[in-house]
């Protein structure tokens, strides 16, 4: 087996099986370079590369030249070698010396696929720092050579030489110049050559900017971008799942559609927005794709045991001292925190929990939502903070958008990755008018809340899409939006005045244990955790009960168990049992007193 940073796209395909074991240890996946962390001018063309993210769009199917034949320019045009063209843009040939047979009958077509990956929106700064150390810092290989190993009259090339092998442009074959279907057309018909179509409007056109390229979920915080190209499994892949691939990377210049001419200026936005420049849209040829559970770098899995006895009451007593020292809305967030969906079906979506925090002190503590984010912060690996304001509100646009000049799915805010938190600050939502564009955003959000799915706007018509993004609200009264869990802060008195000291000291106090207490947020919550071990004949006998006192639904019971599951993953333990059950129920009635008294405060004259 060679060393990973000889691999060529031909020595993968010759070695496929034997290949593909190798890059499935996580020990050897850890040595290539993350592009996500690496300078790309460190990176060499047609070198093994890594990226972590999300699938943000899909594109359409396109048709490349799988395998084709190079023969000797001028002479008697012998044949030199039949040359495989996956995992590459260009095609291999010296442009001097040697031409691609178009027509002849040897050559193969086959399908790929192209998906526009971003890097985790919203990932927090301690889990790119964590990601770069382990990834060696961000640099890269700029120095390694790469290893022709095509067919048996190829040879080892030098780097001048391989420098050389580039798109013979009178050939016509660029293959960023095609329309759909991307198949390579006849030499005198392509676009570009003598007898193409090259009198368009070109760069005298618009040109699309980066951030419309880049197309960050959130604006402020913008993400990388690559566009990965599959060769198999094309169906497995779904919009929003994790991914992390490993393939061979394609920055050629060539396949910049800025520059091109084209007639048509739709067109010219379509074809630019397909082939974004590759030093800000790097190509990965996939060779390997494994989906993520989670993104915090500091669990790697497998991963040790976790000292559970004590980083719970941790993260328990922190999250205590920044509600004001209320232990039960304390409970229920650090449920919220270790929430996610573990089943779905066509009506629900079991395992969310939602969490509306209301009684929030904003008047007279303005600055304390952020502060309380920012503690949040410190301990997920992905998570936003949005001001719920009126402009943010009527201005910004929150599900993803086909835009059909481009042909581009532009996203949204809630376009997030699995298990990125999202916390909208309702106290920030003023005296005003709601415009058409913000109803709309509210019930987005609303919909989202409820099922855990988001409507894409195709313009003509919506999909739904699959989610997984726990919400946090906190809000002053009773939140606008529907939640799982509705909690009113009880603040201690005493602590209200000293708040801010009180966030300052958590986050120093909390250094030390911070990363036990990352790791044990992400394990726990993505563990299994029975709940069959549980005696049901318990669960049946209180809720009968509970029917009879307060007139509970089965939707009341289906709460209380999501509870009583979230419960027990918060003190690490990994199945239901009797005191965990209890524990629920008594927080349950501690919670439901709150709303009560509450709502007889403010039906009081």
């Amino acid at each position: 087996m060679l060393d990973l940073t000889s691999w060529t796209p031909e020595y993968f395909c010759e070695n496929a099986t034997s290949c593909a074991e190798h890059l499935s240890k996580a020990e050897v996946r850890a040595t290539i370079p993350l592009l996500n962390c690496s300078k790309l001018h460190n990176l060499r063309d047609n070198t093994l590369v890594r990226f972590r993210g999300m699938i943000q769009d899909m594109q359409d199917p396109e048709c490349f030249l799988e395998r084709y034949e190079v023969r000797r320019k001028g002479g008697d045009g012998g044949l030199l070698r039949v040359q495989d063209g996956r995992y590459r843009d260009v095609l291999v040939m010296n442009k001097d010396e040697e031409t691609v047979d178009l027509r002849a009958s040897s050559n193969k077509y086959g399908e790929r696929r192209s998906m526009f990956v971003i890097s985790i929106p919203g990932y927090n700064g301690w889990a790119v720092e964590c990601e770069e150390k382990l990834s060696g810092g961000g640099g890269g290989v700029s120095s390694v050579g790469v290893n022709e190993v095509g067919s048996p009259r190829s040879v080892k090339r030098s780097l001048a030489e391989d420098e050389d092998m580039e798109v013979d442009e009178t050939g016509g074959v660029k293959e960023h110049q095609f329309k759909k279907p991307l198949v390579p057309a006849a030499p005198s018909t392509t676009k570009g050559s003598s007898g193409g179509a090259s009198t368009s409007n070109g760069t005298n056109g618009k040109v699309l900017s980066a951030e419309y390229l880049l197309n960050s979920p959130i604006p402020d915080r913008p993400s990388k971008a690559c566009l990965v190209k599959l060769y198999s499994n094309l169906e497995e892949s779904t919009l929003n799942s994790l991914v992390d691939v490993v393939g061979f990377l394609s920055v050629d210049p060539a396949l910049d559609g800025s520059t091109d001419q084209m007639e048509d200026e739709d067109e010219l936005s379509e074809h630019q927005a397909t082939h974004p420049p590759p030093s800000l849209i790097p190509r990965i040829h996939a060779i390997s794709v494994q989906k993520l559970k989670h993104v915090n770098p500091l669990v790697q899995e497998p991963g040790s045991p976790l000292e559970t006895s004590d980083i719970w009451r941790d993260i328990q007593n922190l999250l205590t001292q920044c509600l004001f020292g209320d232990r039960i809305a304390a409970e229920y967030l650090f449920c919220h925190l270790l929430s996610t969906v573990y089943i779905r079906n066509e009506l629900e979506s079991l395992g969310q929990f939602s969490l509306n925090l209301s009684n929030v002190p904003a008047e007279t503590l303005p600055r304390y939502t952020v502060g309380l984010y920012e503690i949040l912060e410190l301990l997920l690996p992905a998570s936003h903070y949005f001001p719920m304001t009126l402009e943010n509100m009527n201005t910004m646009q929150f599900v993803p958008k086909k835009d059909y000049t481009t042909n581009k799915l532009t996203s949204g805010l809630l376009q997030l990755a699995p298990h990125t938190h999202l916390l909208l600050d309702e106290t920030r939502l003023q005296a005003g008018k709601l415009e058409s564009s913000g109803v709309e955003a509210v019930q987005n959000i609303a919909h989202l809340i409820k099922n855990q799915k988001l409507k894409y706007n195709f313009q003509f018509y919506q999909l739904e899409f699959n989610s997984d993004v726990p919400i946090l609200v906190l809000s002053e009264g009773k939140s606008m939006l529907p939640t799982n869990c509705h909690t009113p802060l009880l603040p201690d008195p005493d602590t209200v005045p000293l708040i801010d000291e009180t966030l300052k000291a958590g986050k120093h106090f909390s250094q030390p244990k911070l990363a036990e207490m990352r790791r044990f947020l992400t394990v726990q919550r993505i563990r299994d955790f029975d709940m069959k071990t549980f005696d049901p004949e318990i669960i049946q006998n209180d809720f009968l009960r509970m029917r009879k006192e307060v007139d509970a639904s089965a939707e009341d019971l289906h709460s209380l168990l999501v509870l009583a599951r979230l419960a027990g993953l918060s003190r690490g333990k990994i199945s239901l049992d009797s005191e965990c059950w209890e524990h629920a129920k008594e927080l349950e009635q501690e919670r439901k007193r709150r709303v009560e008294l509450f709502a007889k405060k403010k039906n009081e004259p």
